[in-house]
Formats: structure tokens, C-alpha cells, sequence
């Protein structure tokens, strides 16, 4: 199974702190607006998020259709097929992509530990 680009999603108190300190640490900027509470950082081929006020708690990320520098693959499993797949599997869903949609979606599976895991197509 592909699930595309992984990345870790932290949520984060203060994002202009977090920024900073990861910064420290080699990381440079990817994407993301910090005026929405949301940054994309890179250091080699490490890729983190930092979310101020969106998620609960931090969370593994995968983004099909997109390589680690979110850059659009020519060729990806669809979401709904991934979703399909692990529903076949018995993966329990705690938030689900509309199968009958096309494009963006997403999906929220967790773990055996209950670490979430978020499956999130952008194109």
C-alpha cells in the first residue's frame, strides 16, 4: 500500500516558538501559512507540521499524491482506494473521505496505542 509523503503533525502552544526552535535544528520552510495557525518545515527528508489550534494531539501524516517535497505525483492511489483496502482489512475509521467524491479528501484511522493517523489527499 502508498500512502504518499509522511510527515508527523505536532500540535504546538505557540507556533512563532515552535517555528523558531525547529529552525534551530536545521529545519527550513516548506509551505503552510503561519497567519492560520499551520507551517510546513523540512530538514533533508525529514518533513514535520506544526499546528496551533487544530488538531488534539499529534498525529502520523500521509499525503498520496504528493512526493516528500509536495510535489504532485504522476501517478498515486486514490484516497477512496486506500480507504476501501483497510476498510477490507477491518481498519475502524474515526473520520472518513465521501466515496462517492473525487479530488481532495481525507480519512482519520488510529492506531492499537490510539496515536491517530491522518490520510489527507490535496488534489
Amino acid at each position: 500500500m502508498k500512502l504518499g509523503a509522511f510527515s508527523i503533525s505536532l500540535t504546538v502552544k505557540d507556533i512563532q516558538k515552535s517555528k523558531e526552535f525547529y529552525e534551530n535544528l536545521g529545519f527550513q520552510d516548506l509551505g503552510g501559512d503561519i497567519t492560520q495557525g499551520w507551517l510546513i518545515l523540512k530538514n533533508e527528508s525529514t518533513v514535520i507540521g506544526l499546528f496551533q489550534g487544530m488538531f488534539e494531539k499529534n498525529m502520523l501524516t500521509f499525503n498520496p499524491g504528493w512526493d516528500q517535497n509536495a510535489q504532485n505525483l504522476d501517478s498515486f492511489a486514490d484516497i477512496r482506494e486506500l480507504q476501501a483496502e483497510l476498510k477490507e482489512k477491518g481498519i475502524k475509521f474515526l473520520t472518513e473521505a465521501d466515496e462517492s467524491s473525487e479530488g481532495p479528501a481525507s480519512f482519520t484511522i488510529e492506531d492499537p496505542d490510539g496515536n491517530p493517523i491522518l490520510v489527507d489527499q490535496h488534489r
